[in-house]
């Protein structure tokens, strides 16, 4: 199981970027001039510092020992309060946001040169018809190609205030031309809703991979086009979704939940309760609801998930989650840095907490989590260990458990080494590099394709596959490949789908081999005969 240790930094790193935030944020400066009193713990830190500026032998930076300082403490109280350096703030706060100001383009550097994989719909470069495969030059007087430019160069230079012009320099190889076109930079939203579309006749599906200022908007636009188009019943795919805003959570589980149901009950230390309750606002109550979730799927996520199986609706599918129940606040440090401070706990309408235990410290924490990948309960749930002194009854008798994330009504085990090997290929970008430099040098292969004929008609040849698997070996990573080429062509066939349609389509393509979906299918044909039956 060490084999996928490899995709280990990214799960610590996404579990501890976002967490369940409370949407305010406390500033010190507005704050009551009693909270910040003078005391003899704060004088000795700024003596010491003091010491260090005036007294020290050598030069010192001491902007790095409070960043040091600051992490040390925030690592003796629990594993999800974290400092945000000033030069980091922009970025995540963006994230958060769910937009930037910018040209609207998603761009690899391909030989040295910024290459657009496809812009963003009614982008200011979509409108301006800049297309998949230009090479972008310069903006302004900024050359923007060469060996070893760094990519926030090209970010905070493609960036800018709102409404403000860039002149862009561009080469289109299909034409072989160069022309200039003049852009107004403009919001470019950030997608947490990654795709929505029919899964069946009458279900649809909305994947959402975080849980930031729009992610309701958006989920809401994608569940009323999915009713439009005849979806009775939803699968909302929260896998491997970190987490976010606790509103945007709690208003998202008000859809699926009656008026007056708890959501979800927060305490802090002084024992204050906080209990958030459905209104009547839901617009697919009394449907039928599936929820993914995966040992990646946490916080916000699991809020959602708690929240309808405590209250007996849906069926929660996959396998059992992260386990984070703690509510982060983020304070700016009046410096241009915050920390995310954990203020309180949250608990589902049952009383359960899923936050573990960090008693051990942080890294103990995280071994514990990896340990799942070898103690076998991503194989079978009879290998999830639960504590009778955690267990809960939901309003129809259903037993349920505290203290370690949300177990799923229905399991479904994690893929071989080899399935999630190519999984985690798609999902951090190596797939997707694969196929891009494949376009760059094929790209009017696929010029006549329409979306539905490349979704039911073009098959990825052996000849791109052959293309594939030496890319990877030279790329330094080794499987079976021939024992799993359909998997591979239809990963490669996704990609494609991405960067020539949407990412809508591509999902669509890579949900005929997903075995939670495909559970899901699965449960349903009984309703379906139940249905009919009556």
């Amino acid at each position: 199981m060490k084999k996928y240790h490899y995709i280990w930094p990214m799960i610590i790193a996404l579990s501890m970027a976002l967490g369940v935030l409370i949407g305010g944020k406390l500033h010190f400066n507005d704050s009551p001039e009693k909270l910040f009193s003078t005391n003899s713990k704060k004088d000795k830190l700024n003596r010491l510092i003091d010491y260090i500026d005036f007294e020290y032998v050598d030069e010192i930076n001491t902007d790095s020992i409070v960043d040091v300082t600051v992490n040390n403490i925030l690592e003796k109280l629990d594993p999800h309060s974290v400092y945000i350096p000033r030069e980091e703030l922009t970025q995540v706060s963006e994230n958060m946001k769910g937009d930037f100001v910018g040209i609207g383009i998603n761009f690899y550097m391909y030989k040295d040169t910024i290459t657009v994989i496809r812009t963003i719909e009614n982008g200011p470069s979509f409108i301006k018809g800049i297309e998949p495969g230009d090479r972008i030059l310069m903006a302004g007087k900024d050359t923007l190609y060469g060996k070893n430019l760094p990519s926030s160069r090209i970010v905070s230079t493609l960036k800018g205030e709102i409404g403000s012009s860039v002149d862009l320099k561009i080469y289109r190889k299909t034409e072989n031309n160069i022309f200039t076109v003049t852009l107004k930079r403009d919001r470019v939203p950030i997608k947490s809703v990654e795709a929505y579309y029919m899964l069946s006749r009458d279900m649809g599906y909305i994947k959402v991979n975080r849980f930031a200022e729009t992610t309701y908007k958006e989920f809401k636009k994608a569940l009323l086009t999915l009713q439009k188009n005849g979806a009775v019943k939803i699968t909302l795919d929260l896998r491997d979704n970190p987490g976010g805003y606790l509103g945007i959570a709690e208003q998202m589980a008000d859809e699926f939940l009656k008026k007056g149901k708890l959501i979800l009950f927060t305490k802090n230390k002084k024992g204050k309760i906080e209990k958030m309750f459905a209104s009547n606002a839901g617009s697919f109550e009394d449907k039928p609801v599936y929820v993914l979730i995966n040992e990646r799927s946490a916080s916000a996520s699991e809020i959602i998930a708690g929240a309808l199986q405590d209250n007996d609706v849906g069926t929660i599918v996959g396998r059992r989650s992260f386990g984070k129940g703690l509510v982060q606040r983020e304070m700016t440090l009046g410096d241009g840095s915050a920390v995310r401070l954990s203020v309180s706990r949250y608990y589902t309408p049952t009383g359960r907490s899923i936050q573990r235990t960090y008693n051990n410290g942080n890294e103990d924490y995280y071994e514990r989590f990896e340990a799942r990948y070898e103690n076998g309960e991503l194989m079978s749930a009879d290998s999830i260990k639960v504590a009778d002194s955690l267990k809960f009854t939901t309003p129809k008798g259903k037993v349920v458990y505290g203290g370690g994330g949300i177990i799923p009504d229905v399991f479904v085990p994690i893929g071989n080494i080899e399935e999630e090997t190519i999984k985690s290929m798609e999902s951090l970008g190596f797939i997707s590099r694969f196929v891009f430099e494949h376009l760059e040098e094929d790209r009017e292969r696929y010029t006549n394709y329409e979306q539905q004929d490349f979704i039911s008609n073009f098959k990825v040849d052996d000849i791109l596959f052959e293309q594939f698997v030496d890319y990877t070996v030279g790329n330094n990573l080794r499987m079976d490949f021939y024992a799993y080429d359909q998997r591979i062509k239809l990963y490669l066939k996704a990609a494609l789908a991405e960067q020539l349609f949407s990412p809508n389509i591509s999902a669509k393509i890579r949900g005929a081999i997903d075995p939670m979906l495909q559970k899901v299918l699965e449960l349903d044909q009984p309703m379906l005969k139940e249905m009919v039956k009556d």
